[in-house]
């Protein structure tokens, strides 16, 4: 199974492939925000990608604009929510639920 690890937060949790990096987040009680409820609407659920980009579902057009006018944006920034997971990576959330 991959695993994220939240630099951030020095937690690793393991995922079944597939799942976004926000299902996978609320499901195992990871504090991101998530304002839209997950459908590409908003940017809360921003992450950047430290390691394992290869291992994420290729960016759509949708996220790819929304991801254009985020905070702190990097070039491997990513939407939790439209970020489906292959195999490991490492993120740092940027909007931290608190």
């Amino acid at each position: 199974m991959p695993k994220i690890t939240f630099e951030n937060l020095n937690v690793t949790i393991e995922v079944s492939k597939g799942d976004t990096i926000l299902d996978a987040s609320i499901a195992n009680d990871i504090p991101i925000q998530h304002a839209c409820g997950g459908f590409c609407s908003c940017t809360t659920c921003h992450v950047i990608v430290k390691k394992g980009t290869e291992n994420l579902a290729p960016m759509e057009d949708d996220e790819h604009e929304r991801i254009q006018g985020v905070e702190r944006q990097s070039p491997t920034s990513r939407l939790g929510c439209q970020s489906r997971v292959m195999g490991d990576v490492v993120v740092e959330i940027v909007n931290i639920d608190q």
